[in-house]
């Protein structure tokens, strides 16, 4: 057992059959910058009733493979993806793959809350209107009603939503974008280290939102804080020198790693 301030994972409500058809599987991915390899056979399996959390030092790949999963890395020039990917079955990275319609089956929430300049209204209602998810007003008031209220921000903006996004606290522009992502009905969510720029309060709310937003959609979590991961994942990654070096359930990634390099980062030597 490793001695750590840690909070001791529960895995809590697991389900009943431990293995289900993945919602994403990864197989053998690496990434290239130019002739760099940034990310060394990575192959793992993420389900949509669960909480899949990728820990590890900076520069260690995490991000790098998160960004892979709805294709975010198409817009670097230089970077160049192998493996196979597949949501459902199908292969993301196929020619006949849709990128629009993948990142909106595949959602994302970056480090910083990047709301657009435009009313609360708006910002949420932006994604169904340009994919037709609306045939009027009124159905498009509910998405973006439904969208707030799951993202625990409904109360809060109701009275003001055509006020500005940007005018919004950290915390709430952060659930803003959560809806933003949601509205559009997506299957996974990816979460690139949402709470870094957020104070403890804020990050507490947007915690508990993934618990009650988890079993509704597949969920991958990128965090610097170990603490998170092991209260809001049931499963977990830990990544270093761009390979994936353990994963597996939360709770004995945290107490019982396999690997003396998940130790070492787990109990502080390094990180």
């Amino acid at each position: 057992m490793i001695d750590t301030l840690i909070p001791t994972p529960t895995d809590t409500a697991e389900p009943a059959v431990e293995e289900r058809t993945p919602k994403m599987s990864a197989r053998d991915v690496k990434v290239f910058y130019g002739a760099k390899e940034a990310l060394k056979g990575v192959s793992i399996d993420i389900h949509d009733d669960r909480v899949t959390a990728f820990i590890g030092p900076s520069g260690c790949g995490k991000s790098t493979f998160l960004r892979c999963l709805n294709r975010m890395n198409d817009t670097i020039p230089s970077a160049r993806v192998t493996g196979t990917i597949e949501l459902d079955g199908e292969d993301i990275n196929s020619a006949a793959m849709d990128v629009v319609q993948l990142r909106a089956r595949v959602g994302m929430v970056f480090q910083k809350p990047n709301p657009f300049p435009k009313s609360i209204f708006e910002n949420v209602a932006y994604g169904p209107r340009i994919h037709g998810l609306a045939e009027n007003k009124s159905e498009l008031e509910a998405i973006v009603e439904k969208s707030l209220k799951r993202a625990g921000l409904w109360d809060e903006v109701k009275d003001r939503l055509n006020e500005s996004g940007t005018a919004l606290s950290g915390g709430q522009q952060q659930r803003l974008c959560i809806a933003r992502a949601i509205a559009v009905d997506p299957e996974v969510i990816l979460m690139d280290e949402p709470c870094s720029a957020l104070d403890p309060i804020a990050t507490a709310k947007i915690e508990e939102l993934i618990h009650e937003l988890r079993g509704r959609y597949a969920i991958a979590i990128v965090t610097h804080n170990m603490q998170q991961a092991a209260r809001v994942s049931q499963r977990t990654a830990f990544f270093h020198l761009g390979e994936m070096v353990e994963y597996g359930k939360t709770s004995d990634i945290f107490t019982n790693p396999r690997e003396q390099r998940t130790q070492d980062y787990i109990t502080g030597r390094y990180g």
